[in-house]
């Protein structure tokens, strides 16, 4: 091992099945922020508060992209940070406080004017985005630290996602059925202010839960102090040192798809609502059907990504998986433009409509996993290169990528809605068909444009399973050849 890397900690045998769990249980706290960012916050602010959509979509895509600079700090500091808890769970469970009231004052704003709420808005949410990024940082960059093996790295991984989905999807569920559903006094459920209150204080128990399970969780296995950390140097030299870490082509690559792959994700959640709402016309019950659809969709990605991985390779099976999600995502779109979906209220439409995106959302995921395991990989590429270990900056830098690109997913959610002329309290089933047929119409080229650019990239990533193992070779034996000198 080099002088300035720390120990790996990963263990021969595989990982258990209760770590794994702890490991995933950390991600619902991610989940329940990045579900309500995506579908409800727009709404919430434009439809609710009475920001208009163009500024909801700035002020988020401004707080996250301030926001995620924060992120490489994060993982840089944690990959050097020296406790008697090791690197990562300190801030774990430092984490826990910032991240209940955080999440509590985004969905509570005061009654200002629009310049005043404009400003909250992009405050809170920066608070919410680094409160969350002290866990998800730190939590996400021990994969490598558990299991140094290629197709594990995909098994285990894919806990977080399957928590982080469900976590989100719970919340989603209870909001669409409970805290927003339609009233014989407000037949609007969503415009509920009150059913917001309740949705911010499932959250905030939610998320710090999560947070302190994980920290618990994987206490025993990983929080131990590290044995050498690289010495401290002047700001401008860490700074410098961060920089040539992450300019690594392979991690380079992976962020290109996901830039594509987030983006699309943001514009996708911004826009659900607008679509099952105003698009689809469906019932209130459905919209506590469709976060169980999502579910089912999660677990078939849960199950297949290792499957296809084993068989396909990481790079090749999330292009394939994304190229697949996003003809099955839009079918109901293009169908409809062309006049060959099931007409609103007939009683096809809802069960092929959730039939399609349940399998769409199973197959999109697998690229994420795979993105996740890929990820890791890079690990062991760049020790080999520069001699140490980063796992929290690299996965740092994933983060900072997926809030950047997520905010511009939203803005681009939300610049779409006032570019067609999208009206303000709008009544479903009173919307212009024109203004209909301009969204439908406008997402789907978006969307396609979006998941090209992933698939393409994807399939430009250079490393693989041989080339892993021959690194895992290297590395061993330049560890064999430091100590015996």
């Amino acid at each position: 091992m080099s002088a300035d890397a720390a120990a790996p900690a990963a263990a021969p045998e595989p990982v258990p099945l209760r770590i794994k769990l702890a490991y995933g249980a950390g991600a619902v706290a991610y989940g329940v922020k990045d579900n309500g960012f995506a579908v409800f916050l727009l709404i919430f602010y434009n439809q609710v508060i009475g920001l208009s959509a163009g500024l909801v979509g700035l002020a988020v895509m401004i707080a996250l992209i301030i926001d995620a600079f924060i992120d490489p700090v994060i993982g840089h500091l944690s990959d050097r940070t020296n406790s008697r808890w090791g690197r990562r769970h300190p801030w774990l469970y430092l984490s826990i406080v910032p991240v209940g009231l955080s999440w509590f004052l985004l969905w509570h704003p005061p009654e200002w004017s629009d310049t005043g709420i404009l400003i909250y808005l992009t405050l809170s949410a920066i608070l919410v985005r680094s409160a969350i990024a002290m866990n998800e940082v730190p939590s996400i960059a021990m994969l490598p630290e558990l299991t140094r093996d290629y197709h594990e790295r995909t098994d285990v991984i894919r806990y977080r996602f399957l928590f982080g989905w469900a976590g989100g999807l719970f919340l989603l569920f209870l909001a669409y059925g409970v805290f927003l559903a339609p009233t014989p006094e407000e037949p609007a459920g969503l415009l509920r202010r009150e059913g917001y209150d309740l949705y911010a204080w499932t959250g905030v128990v939610m998320m710090a839960l999560s947070v302190l399970i994980a920290a618990i969780g994987t206490h025993r296995r990983l929080a131990h102090r590290a044995l050498r950390l690289p010495p401290r140097q002047p700001l401008g030299a860490e700074l410098k040192a961060m920089v040539r870490t992450l300019n690594n082509r392979a991690f380079l690559i992976l962020m290109g798809a996901g830039i594509f792959a987030y983006a699309n994700q943001g514009l996708n959640f911004a826009t659900s609502t607008y679509m099952q709402t105003y698009v689809w016309e469906f019932p209130g019950w459905a919209f506590t059907v469709w976060p169980v659809m999502l579910l089912v969709g999660v677990v078939f990605a849960f199950i297949a990504a290792p499957v296809v991985s084993r068989r396909l390779g990481k790079k090749r099976a999330a292009a394939l998986m994304a190229a697949i999600a996003v003809t099955l995502g839009l079918l109901p779109y293009i169908l409809r433009l062309l006049g060959l979906f099931p007409a609103n209220g007939d009683p096809a439409t809802l069960p092929l409509f959730l039939a399609l995106v349940t399998l769409a959302t199973g197959f999109g995921i697998c690229p994420m996993i795979l993105t996740g395991s890929m990820l890791a990989d890079v690990i062991e590429d760049s020790e080999l290169k520069t001699g140490h270990r980063e796992e929290g900056l690299f996965f740092a830098g994933n983060l900072f990528m997926q809030k950047c690109v997520t905010g511009i997913g939203t803005f681009a959610a939300g610049s779409l809605i006032t570019l067609i002329g999208f009206p303000d309290n709008a009544v479903p089933g009173q919307v212009d068909a024109a203004i209909i047929d301009r969204l439908m119409l406008l997402f789907t080229l978006l969307t396609a444009l979006f998941i090209a650019g992933a698939v393409w990239t994807f399939l430009r990533f250079p490393l693989g399973e041989e080339d892993h193992t021959e690194r895992l070779a290297l590395l061993a034996g330049r560890s064999k050849a430091s100590q015996q000198g």
